[in-house]
C-alpha cells in the first residue's frame, strides 16, 4: 500500500503544471541573490567612452576581465520600424547581442522610449496632456500604437537562442512614471489611465510572451514614498514580478544617499512584504566625477537592502554612468568588482 501511495504521489508530482522559462528566471534570480546583487551596464557590447560599434568588446570586460550579469538593452524606435533605436544601435545588432549575452549565461532587461504617439515628438515631449487617453481603447490614436505595440511584439518573438528557444528577459516599460519628463509620466496622465496603459500593454504582450518575461515596475527617486503614493500607480501583484527604482545621483552626495537610502528601505520592505524581487534598475553618477563613488557613496548604500541586481546607465564619447579604462574612478570600480557580493557574469553562471 506505501508504494501504491509512494507511486502516486511521484505521478502527481510529475504531472503538475510546469514552471514557465520567466518563474524559472526568478528563481534563478532569487538563488543569485543569495550570494550577492548583480552588477548590469546599459548598451554594453555597443560603444564605450573611446570606441564604437567594435564586436567582442566592453568597457566593464576592459577594467575587469568580466561582463557585467546584466544587460541592458533599449527599444525606443522599434514603434516606428526603424532600422536603428534611438541611440543609434541597429536593432539587428541588439538582436544579435541579446542572443550573445543570453547564451553565455547572462540576464537580459529591455526598456522602452517610444516617441509621442499623439504629437510625433520624442518619449520626452510631454507638451500634450492627452497623449496617454488618445491610445487608449476609443482614443484617436489606440490604431497606431495598436500597431507600435506590434511592432515591439514581433522583435520580442524574434530573440531565439541558437536551439530555436525563446529567450527570457525582464521587461520594464513605462519607467520613472513618477516624474514628468516622458508622455506617460505624473502631470500627463491620470492614475486611471497610466493602469490602463500598463494593462494594456502587458495583456497585448502576454498573448504571446507570458511565459517569458519577466515584468518590472520601476519608477523614479523620490525619497518619501508612503504606501498610498506608491500603491495609485502600482498595476498590481499579480501584473509585477520585480520592483525597482531609478536612483542617479543628479545632485549633492549628501541628497543621493538620504534619498535614495529611505526609498530602498521603503520598497525593499513592500517588495518582501508582496513577494517581489527588488533591484535597482538604473544608477550613476554623470560622467564619474568623483573617483571613488562606487565604493564609498553607491556601494554602502546598496549593501544595506536585498537588491538583486544595480544597472548604470550607458557609456559614450557624450556622456557616461559605468565603469571604463580612461576613467579616474577605473582603480574604485576594480575594488567594487572584487568585493564578495557584487556579481559578475562569471559569478552567476
Amino acid at each position: 500500500m506505501k508504494k501504491l501511495l509512494l507511486a502516486v504521489a511521484v505521478l502527481l508530482y510529475s504531472c503538475g503544471p510546469k514552471k514557465t522559462d520567466a518563474q524559472l528566471l526568478v528563481e534563478r534570480i532569487q538563488k543569485i541573490q543569495e550570494k550577492g546583487y548583480m552588477f548590469g551596464h546599459q548598451d554594453d557590447p555597443f560603444y564605450g567612452t573611446t570606441w564604437e560599434w567594435e564586436l567582442d568588446k566592453s568597457d566593464t570586460r576592459l577594467v575587469t576581465g568580466d561582463y557585467p550579469g546584466v544587460m541592458g538593452f533599449e527599444l525606443g524606435g522599434i514603434e516606428k520600424d526603424d532600422a536603428k533605436n534611438l541611440d543609434s544601435v541597429p536593432f539587428v545588432r541588439i538582436h544579435d547581442e541579446i542572443i550573445n549575452h543570453y547564451e553565455r549565461g547572462g540576464i537580459i532587461t529591455i526598456s522602452w522610449h517610444p516617441r509621442n504617439p499623439k504629437t510625433g515628438g520624442t518619449a520626452w515631449d510631454v507638451t500634450d496632456r492627452q497623449t496617454v487617453k488618445s491610445i487608449l481603447p476609443g482614443g484617436e490614436n489606440h490604431d497606431l500604437f495598436m500597431l507600435w505595440m506590434g511592432r515591439m511584439r514581433t522583435f520580442l518573438t524574434s530573440l531565439k537562442d541558437s536551439n530555436g528557444n525563446q529567450v527570457p528577459f525582464m521587461l520594464r516599460p513605462w519607467h520613472e512614471y513618477n516624474g514628468s519628463w516622458f508622455w506617460w509620466g505624473q502631470r500627463l496622465c491620470s492614475d486611471d489611465e497610466f493602469l490602463a496603459l500598463w494593462n494594456m500593454f502587458q495583456d497585448y504582450m502576454n498573448e504571446e510572451l507570458k511565459d517569458y518575461v519577466v515584468w518590472s515596475f520601476s519608477p523614479n527617486l523620490q525619497g518619501n514614498w508612503t504606501a498610498d503614493a506608491f500603491e495609485k500607480r502600482y498595476p498590481g501583484d499579480d501584473r509585477v514580478d520585480l520592483i525597482g527604482e531609478d536612483c542617479y545621483q543628479w545632485g549633492t552626495e549628501k541628497d543621493f544617499v538620504t534619498q535614495s537610502t529611505a526609498d530602498l528601505k521603503f520598497l525593499s520592505q513592500y517588495a518582501s512584504e508582496h513577494g517581489k524581487l527588488l533591484a535597482v534598475t538604473e544608477c550613476g553618477y554623470q560622467n564619474s566625477p568623483d573617483p571613488t563613488w562606487w565604493t564609498r557613496v553607491l556601494k554602502p548604500v546598496l549593501d544595506q537592502f536585498p537588491v538583486s541586481y544595480m544597472l548604470c546607465w550607458r557609456n559614450a564619447s557624450t556622456e557616461h554612468f559605468g565603469p571604463a579604462p580612461d576613467l579616474a574612478t577605473k582603480d574604485d570600480f576594480v575594488k567594487f568588482y572584487k568585493a564578495e557580493n557584487t556579481l559578475f557574469l562569471e559569478d552567476i553562471r
